[in-house]
């Protein structure tokens, strides 16, 4: 039977997932929610405006949404890149460190898990800091694309102004007309961020290694996603099916709060960093 704690202490929140979780190893599952208090909005939390992000399908089949998205993440992709660490990921670092957490299997591309300490961690839905060719599967750095792109549409960034950015790196324009988009330098063919669109499958030996993952911790701790892709809610599915405890930190219901052993509605970073306290004092 799922247990529930709504608008509690951090700290007792903390106490209450710590005695759950047991004493690990636990691996970690994120998502956007883990992200917002670095200044990157997420898809689905409470309050979060509605959005339609590009699918894989219509990137690949039509040149002006190709154009339309690269110009919205010439853009974009600098906020996500000069985007920090907050207090959630360097307490998932710290118990990474502490030896409570063993990894970190996360649905976001922001890289901020690294950047904070975490040094296993699975970018499940890829990295905005990377860009792949679909012709010759060579990969480039996003910032070497941008001083093509810069150079291809000189001044086009600089005069947009109070842009909305979208968790994967794009941001929303008025208008894309004219944008010039640069093709791959080895062979001429499609760029494509090294993100898992929707309507794309996530790459098979990352789910793999998700599972190992799970198979190996003792417990799941899900923070800051409310599982509505499948692609995350798999690693919940398999710990419930090996009878491991379930704990889920986010803002509002997730897809997963009836197999769970304990949910929490509340942000992360507090609680996370009450729990590194938890597992290290």
């Amino acid at each position: 039977m799922t247990t529930t704690l709504d608008s509690v202490d951090p700290g007792v929140a903390a106490a209450r997932m710590r005695e759950v979780l047991g004493p690990g190893p636990v691996v970690a599952l994120t998502g956007a929610g883990v992200s917002t208090d670095s200044g990157i909005p997420d898809y689905r939390g409470p309050g979060s405006p509605p959005r339609k992000p590009m699918t894989y399908q219509q990137f690949v089949g039509d040149a002006a949404f190709r154009r339309h998205y690269w110009a919205r993440n010439h853009v974009g992709w600098r906020h996500v890149h000069r985007t920090r660490p907050n207090d959630g990921h360097r307490a998932l670092a710290d118990l990474e460190a502490a030896g409570a957490v063993s990894a970190v299997i996360t649905q976001n591309v922001d890289t901020l898990h690294e950047a904070a300490g975490s040094r296993r961690v699975v970018d499940l839905h890829g990295r905005y800091d990377r860009v792949v060719c679909l012709g010759c599967s060579e990969v480039v750095s996003r910032a070497s694309l941008a001083e093509r792109l810069s150079a291809l549409n000189p001044g086009f960034a600089d005069g947009v102004a109070d842009v909305e950015v979208a968790p994967d790196a794009d941001a929303v324009l008025a208008s894309t007309e004219g944008f010039r988009v640069a093709d791959c330098g080895a062979c001429g063919g499609m760029l494509k961020p090294d993100i898992v669109y929707f309507g794309e499958n996530v790459p098979k030996p990352r789910v793999m290694e998700g599972y190992r993952l799970v198979d190996d911790a003792s417990a799941l701790l899900v923070a800051g996603s409310s599982l509505t892709v499948f692609s995350g809610r798999r690693y919940v599915k398999r710990a419930v099916e090996q009878g491991k405890p379930v704990v889920i930190l986010n803002r509002g219901e997730t897809r997963a709060d009836g197999v769970a052993a304990l949910t929490v509605d509340a942000g992360c970073s507090q609680v996370l960093r009450s729990l590194a306290g938890a597992y290290t004092a």
